[in-house]
């Protein structure tokens, strides 16, 4: 039997988001692959409850789709997840399975501190996940985002760094060439580029110096640590080259990065993951509506029968290391 299972990438569409033609077209083939997508998404009850339940999910933690927000659409979609989540409390049916995670106006930096803190304190929230990268292209190594980073050290919440849409530069520079414009998309996106994208992101982060201002800043990275741990040891080793910093690479790995498995279902990469990665920082999530909670779980069952973990790292990885970091509680048990 697998213990409690908690998910922490697990995603929704706002009001506002359904109503964007530039959304619809950025998830056409989405749309166009996975059945009911659509339906999914602007669900937050009945539907996702009942998958949650197909994939024996104990708790998820909720987080808005990536794609370019208004400060005032993003406020808009915290408080109608916020809502949706303190309905789901009330149903005295079923015990409390939601918890959130703030969006952010990636592309006003000078309102995402401001947007997160309300978040946290008023809303509850237990982090964010945000976009890795503005509409414009922007990372957020620069001072203009040192506020959010210092929000979320100070109020000891993660941010999770989601992949995004790459700009018009990134799909035409790299991601276009003799194949169907359907191949470029997938290519561009959720088949490799969209990966590639966090891991150089959180390798401009460390480049900064900005775990050496903020020692205790928590970053999640997705679908099995976004490439970086099959390539941890060349960066350990060439990292010191980039600035000197006082705290390496490896220690802002093993301290600062959690990771989770987020619709990668090959047992495969754990044993890569397991040997250079703090288990404890390893953390089980499913990439709902975008992958189907129930191979989430044979996923789960597939890694306790492999021999790589023990019962106890099992549980870690399953919920423990989620109620460790986010302050959440697995509530609901499946025979």
């Amino acid at each position: 039997m697998l213990p409690p299972l908690i998910t922490l990438e697990e995603h929704f569409f706002s009001t506002a988001a359904s109503s964007s033609a530039t959304m619809q077209s950025q998830y056409s083939e989405q749309f166009k692959h996975i059945p009911s997508l659509s339906q999914k998404l602007s669900d937050l009850s009945t539907l996702r409850l009942s998958s949650m339940d197909a994939g024996q999910v104990s708790f998820q933690i909720i987080s808005h789709a990536p794609g370019s927000l208004t400060p005032q659409e993003c406020r808009k979609a915290n408080d109608q997840l916020h809502s949706a989540i303190q309905h789901q409390q009330h149903q005295t049916q079923q015990p409390k399975r939601f918890a959130g995670f703030a969006v952010l106006p990636v592309s006003d930096p000078s309102a995402c501190a401001s947007e997160l803190t309300r978040c946290i304190k008023e809303l509850r929230f237990v982090g964010a996940l945000i976009d890795n990268h503005t509409a414009q292209g922007t990372y957020f190594d620069g001072d203009d985002y040192f506020p959010l980073w210092s929000a979320a050290a100070q109020l000891d919440v993660p941010i999770y760094l989601h992949p995004t849409w790459p700009t018009e530069t990134q799909l035409s520079t790299c991601y276009t060439g003799n194949f169907p414009t359907s191949a470029s998309k997938s290519i561009s996106a959720s088949g490799f580029g969209w990966h590639s994208d966090v891991a150089t992101h959180v390798l401009r982060l460390v480049a900064s110096g900005l775990f050496d201002k903020l020692p205790t800043l928590k970053i999640i990275i997705g679908h099995m640590g976004e490439m970086l741990p099959f390539m941890l040891a060349r960066i350990v080793q060439l990292s010191p080259r980039w600035a000197k910093h006082q705290r390496p690479f490896k220690e802002v790995w093993d301290t600062n990065i959690w990771i989770t498995t987020s619709g990668n279902w090959s047992v495969d990469p754990m044993a890569t993951i397991l040997r250079n990665t703090k288990v404890g920082h390893i953390l089980y999530s499913v990439d709902y509506p975008f992958a189907r909670n129930e191979d989430g779980l044979e996923f789960m069952s597939d890694l306790q029968k492999s021999g790589l973990v023990t019962e106890e790292e099992l549980e870690m990885i399953a919920h423990k290391n989620a109620e460790a970091l986010l302050g959440v509680k697995a509530t609901k048990t499946f025979e």
